[in-house]
C-alpha cells in the first residue's frame, strides 16, 4: 500500500469573532456579542476569586505599542501583574543572567559588531538556520578575518563555518565553560586589571571552576581537552571577542546558571562593555526583546522597570491613576501550575500558542481546557484558538498595522500599516481598548504614535526615541534617554571607567555549579532528543505551515548513521519515538552532523509530529523556562504492513 504523504494543515486567517455555543461549536458572532462574552467572562472570575485569578499572554511577534497596552489592562483594567509571553520559553534565562550580572536584560553589542570583532563563538545557537540575519553580520566578520568557534552537541550548519567545533553532550555547558574559565586563570590569560576595576567575586568563582581541569571536563562533556584548551586560549587572547548563544543554552532545567556561566567567561577577559566585544543573546521572534522591554512580564514595568521598587510603582501609578500591586505576577510556568490547582481561572491570550508551544503539550491542552474562561486573539485559527470560549480576529503586526517592534540588538524600529486586515478583524489596541472599556475604564488611544509617547513618557530608555527620531536613523538602540543625541552601540561602558565613582555597582561572577538533565538516560529511553529550529519553517508552524517552499521537507527524526543502522531503520522509514511522557510517529532523516545517542526534532509541524508530546516540563526555578533540549527518549522500528498499491 502506498504511504499517504503527511500533509501539514493550513490554518485559516480569522476574519470575524466567534464564540462558543450551547452545543460546544465556535461559531460566528458579532463584535458586540463577542467583547461582552469577553469581558464578562474576565469580569465573573476577578469577582469570584480576586484579580490574581486572571492571566495575560502577550505576544512577541506584534508591536511594541500592543504590548505596552496589553501589560496595562492586565494591571490597570484587572488589577494583577499576571502578565508573561514566549519570552518565558525560550530567552527568560539570558534576561535573568544578563539582569543578575549587569542590571539589563539586554543584549550588549550591535548586530554590526560582529563584523568588526576578531572572534565570534557561536554557543548552543544554530545561527545560520535560526537567525540568519544575524548570520550574515557574522559571514562579514569571517570575511573580515574574524575566527568563528562553534559549540553545540550537534554539527550545524553554522558549524561548516567555524574554525573549530566542540562537539559537547548535551546539558554540559556549565562544567565546559568553567573548564575554559579555569584554564584562562591557570594560563595567566585573565584580565586582573579589568577584573579588579569592574567586578566582584572573582576569589569565590576561581575556586568554583578549580576543580574542572581539561581532562575532567572532557570526561564529563565529551570534548577533548585539546579543544577546550583552544578556545580558552582563543577567546583570552582576541582583541576583541563576541559571545553569542541561543535556545541551546537556555532551554534547560538550570538555564539561567548556563548564561551566567558564559558571562562570566566575559568578566574574566574584560570582553564586554566596549565596541566588538559584548555577549548577544540571539531572539528568534521579532519582538521578544521589545515585549519585555514594554512590561509584558510579571516582575517589572515598561522600561524594564523592578515594580517592587517604591518611586518606580509611585511613578507609574500617578501616570496610570491606578494601584499596582508591589508583588511579582505570575510567569507563563506558574501560570500554567496555578491552572492546574484552580488559583488561575480565566486567561485573555494575544498571539501566543501555548497548546503548541509548552513542554508536555498533552498536559498543556488538559489545563487549558480546564479553564473557566479563555480569550484567544490571533490572526489564525491555532490550536490554542480552538480550545477558547471567544475567539477575536485581530491584525497581523508587520503588515496590518503601525507601531514599532525591538530586536536583539535593542533597536527600535518603525513598522507601518500596508494593507487592510481581511474581514473584520480589527487592530490589536483597539481590541484591548473595547474590552478596557466594558470593564469601566475609558481607554481611547489615537493612534500607535499615542501609545509610544505615553511610553517614552514613563521609560528613560525610550525618551529620546520619538517617531521622527526612529524613522530619521533607521531604528534606534536603547537606551535613548535623550532626544538630542545617541548613546554607544553597546552597552555597560561605565565598567571600563577608570573613576570608582563612576562605574556604579561591579558586576558580579556568578557562582554555578553543573547540575545534569532531569530526564536521564537508561536502558529503557536510551537516546537523548534535543530540539530546536529549522530555515524553512517558523515556531509551531501556524504562519509558515501549508505553503509550498522547495527548502521545506517537513517533520522528522534525525539520528545519525550508526544509530540508523543499529535501529535497522532506513531514510524516510517511519519510526515510533517514545519518551516518558508520550509517543509520535515521525520519518527518519540520516544526519551525518549528530553523534550516536543523540537526536534532533522541532516543533515546527505539530499537526504532524506533535514533538512537545515527548518533552519534560522541568523548568529553571529562576526563569521558568522548560527543559525543552534534553528529554530521554527510545526509537522503535515499527511492524512491517502489507497491502496493494
Amino acid at each position: 500500500m502506498k504511504k499517504k504523504e503527511r500533509q501539514p494543515k493550513k490554518y485559516p486567517r480569522l476574519t470575524h469573532p466567534r464564540v462558543r455555543d450551547a452545543n460546544g461549536q465556535l461559531v460566528r458572532a458579532s463584535w458586540d456579542e463577542a467583547l461582552d462574552r469577553a469581558a464578562g467572562g474576565f469580569d465573573r472570575a476577578v469577582t469570584a476569586h480576586g484579580p490574581d485569578a486572571f492571566g495575560m499572554l502577550s505576544c512577541a511577534r506584534a508591536t511594541n505599542e500592543m504590548n505596552y497596552v496589553a501589560q496595562k489592562f492586565t494591571r490597570v483594567v484587572i488589577g494583577t501583574n499576571n502578565v508573561d509571553s514566549c519570552n518565558r520559553t525560550c530567552h527568560a534565562p539570558s534576561v535573568a543572567g544578563l539582569s543578575a550580572a549587569f542590571g539589563s536584560g539586554g543584549g550588549t553589542s550591535s548586530y554590526e559588531e560582529a563584523e568588526h570583532t576578531d572572534l565570534i563563538v557561536m554557543w548552543g545557537s544554530n545561527a545560520r538556520f535560526a537567525h540568519p540575519i544575524f548570520f550574515h553580520h557574522v559571514l562579514k566578520g569571517i570575511r573580515n578575518g574574524a575566527r568563528m568557534y562553534a559549540v553545540d552537541p550537534r554539527r550545524t550548519s553554522t558549524a561548516e563555518w567555524a574554525e573549530g567545533w566542540l562537539g559537547l553532550n548535551v546539558g554540559t555547558d556549565i562544567p565546559l565553560a568553567h573548564a575554559v574559565g579555569r584554564e584562562i586563570i591557570h594560563a595567566g590569560l585573565a584580565n586582573h586589571a579589568f577584573i579588579e576595576r569592574a567586578t566582584s567575586g572573582f576569589a569565590e568563582y576561581a575556586a568554583e571552576v578549580g576543580p574542572w581541569t581539561l581532562s575532567a571536563a572532557e570526561q564529563v562533556t565529551g570534548v577533548p581537552a585539546a579543544a577546550i584548551r583552544e578556545l580558552a586560549h582563543a577567546y583570552a587572547r582576541a582583541e576583541r571577542a563576541q559571545l553569542c548563544w541561543t535556545l541551546g543554552i537556555t532551554e534547560h532545567h538550570n538555564g539561567t546558571d548556563n548564561v551566567r556561566a558564559l558571562i562570566n567567561l566575559s568578566l574574566l577577559t574584560g570582553h564586554v562593555g566596549r565596541y566588538g566585544s559584548g555577549l548577544q543573546p540571539l531572539r528568534g521572534q521579532n519582538n521578544v526583546q521589545g515585549g519585555g522591554d514594554m512590561g509584558a512580564i510579571p516582575n517589572r514595568l515598561p522600561g524594564f522597570q523592578d515594580l517592587l521598587e517604591e518611586p518606580v510603582r509611585a511613578k507609574f501609578e500617578a501616570a496610570w491613576d491606578t494601584v499596582i500591586q508591589p508583588r511579582h505576577g505570575r510567569t507563563l510556568t506558574e501560570m500554567f501550575e496555578a491552572m492546574e490547582t484552580g488559583e488561575l481561572r480565566t486567561v485573555y491570550c494575544i498571539g501566543e500558542n501555548p497548546a503548541q508551544s509548552e513542554a508536555d503539550s498533552e498536559q498543556a491542552v488538559r489545563r487549558l481546557s480546564a479553564l473557566d474562561h479563555l480569550v484567544v486573539q490571533d490572526i489564525f485559527l491555532t490550536r490554542t484558538a480552538q480550545l477558547a470560549d471567544v475567539v477575536l480576529p485581530a491584525a497581523a503586526a508587520w503588515c496590518e498595522t503601525d507601531g514599532t517592534t525591538t530586536n536583539s540588538e535593542r533597536r527600535v524600529q518603525r513598522v507601518r500599516k500596508a494593507v487592510e486586515p481581511p474581514g473584520e478583524a480589527l487592530e490589536d489596541i483597539e481590541i484591548i481598548c473595547r474590552l478596557a472599556h466594558r470593564l469601566g475604564h475609558d481607554w481611547t488611544f489615537a493612534d500607535a504614535e499615542t501609545v509610544w509617547n505615553e511610553l517614552r513618557s514613563v521609560s528613560p530608555d525610550h525618551f529620546g526615541m520619538t517617531y521622527d527620531r526612529l524613522a530619521a536613523h533607521q531604528g534606534i538602540q536603547w537606551p535613548c534617554p535623550s532626544v538630542d543625541r545617541l548613546e554607544p552601540t553597546y552597552l555597560h561602558g561605565r565598567l571600563w571607567e577608570r573613576d570608582p565613582g563612576r562605574r556604579g555597582v561591579p558586576a558580579p561572577f556568578g557562582i554555578v555549579r553543573h547540575d545534569p538533565p532531569v530526564d536521564l538516560t537508561d536502558d529503557a529511553y536510551p537516546i537523548r532528543l534535543t530540539t530546536g529550529r529549522r530555515l524553512d519553517s517558523y515556531n509551531t508552524g501556524v504562519q509558515s505551515g501549508g505553503y509550498a517552499s522547495p527548502l521545506r521537507r517537513g517533520e522528522n527524526i534525525e539520528l545519525c548513521p550508526e544509530d540508523a543502522a543499529r535501529l535497522g531503520v532506513r531514510a524516510g522509514e517511519e519510526v515510533r519515538v517514545a519518551s516518558r511522557r508520550g509517543a509520535v510517529t515521525a520519518p527518519v532523516w540520516i544526519e551525518p552532523g549528530l553523534r550516536p545517542g543523540l537526536a534532533f526534532m522541532t516543533m515546527h509541524f505539530p499537526d504532524e509530529v506533535d514533538t512537545n508530546l515527548l518533552t519534560i516540563e522541568a523548568n529553571c526555578p529562576i526563569a521558568g523556562t522548560a527543559e525543552f533540549k534534553a528529554s530521554a527518549i527510545r526509537v522503535e522500528k515499527l511492524p512491517a504492513t502489507t497491502g496493494t498499491r
